[in-house]
């Protein structure tokens, strides 16, 4: 392999990359390569299941195995990471595997301490006082040292979600990092806990999904309650989702129709009915263990939305931002019975509480009116109606930050700094004229030594699947890139999953909007304009959200950037608590962007491994 400076020169080894549009990387989004120390050894079970259990200890060189849902590529490395047993209980949270101590890890009212309110919603209120009195599994027979711990020692669960407010966006909890840096993230297994809710039914939408270990992450008393699973296999890998699927029969699964060539259903959202309500959670994280363990990933928590009285008018429940309309929409294009029924729910609660607006992708060549309802012609609209071009707006840079990356063209204005920059630089209806003003753009993507000196170590490159061939064809785009760097989240070393785009100040101090979403940078997620402009053709299934100050009842058209992780003053409560360090720094002339799909063999990763592709 030979490698030059200015983010260019690869060679590659014996590996394959899809070239067509959109192809590689959206169908490879996530891969969870693990150790395979049984190469000739007959596994048991989905190759999804055994993609996310290899974790004993094995010798130096090992064959990956790629889950059913993600990539088929396998690799040459080490992993020895400490697994915790799934069946744990609903701890808040089973995901601090190797931090601190095992005592921090307790379940039951006892370990969590107090419950403290937070000016709970009304739905919310019931589920307070329910939780002040619960008695938990595995309360009995604690240690000594867990009894005497001290409340303010261990997370409080209202309190993390008070941390939240008004934003309700959180990080994921990481393993490995000092604790202060999880407080307010949450775990799967504490967004599905009983304290939320008593749960009916959920439904979950994802891209790479491990049956067996979503069911694990469910409260004991919740896992034969019905659960639809909203995926986009086919063929061979629809089948072997439907086998493992098989044993719970409180499971049913519904195929996302995919009709454009290298489409995938890559959103991911659960909607969870509760006897108390109805919550909608909008995250990034595969449905796999190693997706919320020690990788950045994002959460939008939606408030527990109440029933809606009886006889109340269809369009009695919505937000100010539509968001329930255009959730209802994004349903519908999927044409499913199966989530016509959700429909039902939706149009059932009420919503009005939400203050982000929905922006999502569905696959088709929308056009006339249609094109503005998705990707990145949705954020345009939303842009143009609901903000507001100050004085000195106009020259504000952008920044795109995302885990994988799809073919831009020949030069940055085949769409890039054409179309997809006229959406994001867009504030009010003024400023439709501004395509060609000089507007700096930061794209956010991991280098080599990033990801070598990860928690993961090269392993997580397995996540961030930009493809040498791809990279090959637009060199140009590399002088774009910017560094990974989270230390205000403590996060630098947990590589990033989340997919986040912004309109910072250029002193980096504010932020006119933000958006958190599962859709990369690509054309397949966003959209690409065809036919004169008429039609926006899209490939695959996205979801995001967008907050917008208006919507917060912010008088000024920015958000105020929070400077620290943990604050208690009151100052900052209405500023928005950014993932990852600002400003970015841009690669240097050494830095080489993470190509998942070439060897690196010339320094070992954190844990001593070496990344040969095979």
């Amino acid at each position: 392999m030979s490698q030059d400076s200015q983010h260019g020169k690869w060679t590659l080894s014996s590996s394959e990359d899809e070239e067509n549009e959109g192809s590689s990387m959206e169908k490879k989004d996530t891969m969870s390569l693990v150790n395979k120390q049984r190469s000739s050894q007959q596994l048991g079970g989905s190759e999804t299941k055994r993609a996310t259990q290899g974790h004993q200890q094995g010798p130096l060189k090992f064959e990956g195995v790629a889950s059913s849902t993600c990539s088929n590529v396998g690799a040459l490395l080490l992993t020895k990471r400490k697994r915790c047993p799934e069946d744990a209980g609903w701890c808040l949270s089973s995901s601090d595997e190797g931090s601190d101590s095992e005592s921090k890890r307790s379940c039951g009212a006892e370990g969590m301490g107090p419950v403290k309110t937070r000016n709970p919603g009304p739905g919310e209120r019931n589920l307070l006082r329910k939780a002040e009195g619960l008695k938990l599994p595995g309360s009995v027979g604690m240690s000594k040292r867990q009894k005497v711990e001290k409340p303010d020692e261990v997370p409080d669960l209202w309190d993390m979600l008070g941390r939240a407010e008004p934003f309700r966006f959180h990080l994921t909890k990481v393993s490995g990092i000092k604790q202060k840096y999880n407080m307010g993230a949450l775990h799967i297994k504490d967004i599905l806990s009983p304290l939320f809710g008593t749960l009916v039914s959920s439904v979950q939408f994802n891209y790479c999904i491990d049956v067996d270990w979503l069911i694990m992450q469910y409260p004991e008393d919740f896992r034969k309650k019905p659960l639809l699973i909203v995926h986009g296999e086919q063929r061979e890998s629809k089948a072997r989702l439907q086998k493992v699927a098989l044993p719970y029969k409180n499971i049913r699964l519904c195929q996302a129709k995919l009709e454009i060539a290298y489409g995938t259903h890559h959103t991911k959202m659960m909607l969870l009915l509760y006897e108390e309500g109805l919550r909608v959670v909008i995250h990034t994280s595969n449905l796999i263990h190693d997706d919320w363990h020690q990788k950045t990933q994002g959460i939008w928590l939606s408030p527990l939305y109440p029933r809606l009285p009886e006889g109340s008018a269809e369009s009695d429940g919505d937000s100010v931002t539509n968001f329930r309309r255009d959730l209802m929409e994004y349903l519908l294009a999927y044409r499913s019975p199966s989530l016509s029924e959700w429909i039902s729910v939706l149009k059932e609660h009420d919503m009005s509480e939400t203050r982000v607006y929905l922006i999502g992708s569905t696959p088709g060549r929308h056009q006339a009116h249609l094109r503005e309802k998705w990707g990145h012609l949705k954020l345009r609209k939303l842009l143009s109606e609901h903000t507001l071009l100050m004085p000195g707006q106009e020259s504000w840079p952008v920044i795109g930050q995302f885990s994988s990356i799809g073919s831009m063209g020949a030069d940055k204005t085949k769409w890039l700094y054409s179309e997809f920059k006229e959406s994001l630089t867009r504030l009010g209806r003024d400023s439709k004229s501004l395509v060609k003003t000089e507007v700096p753009i930061h794209l956010v993507y991991p280098t080599v030594e990033n990801v070598r000196t990860s928690l993961e170590g090269y392993p997580a490159g397995g996540s961030l699947p930009y493809g040498l061939q791809t990279a090959q064809k637009q060199i140009w785009l590399h002088s774009f890139f910017h560094k990974w760097s989270a230390d205000i989240t403590g996060r630098s070393r947990a590589m990033p999953h989340i997919k986040t785009y912004m309109r910072p100040s250029p002193d980096f101090q504010e932020i006119a909007w933000f958006l958190v979403t599962s859709a990369n940078l690509s054309k397949a997620a966003w959209g690409a304009l065809e036919k004169n402009n008429s039609q926006l053709m899209i490939r695959s299934y996205e979801l995001g959200v967008l907050f917008l100050p208006a919507a917060f009842g912010l008088d000024k058209n920015s958000f105020k950037v929070q400077k620290q992780q943990l604050t208690e003053s009151k100052d900052l409560v209405m500023s928005f608590p950014m993932p990852f360090d600002l400003p970015p720094q841009q690669y240097g002339s050494k830095d080489q962007p993470w190509i998942w799909n070439i060897p690196y063999t010339q320094a070992p990763d954190t844990n001593g491994n070496i990344w040969v592709p095979s």
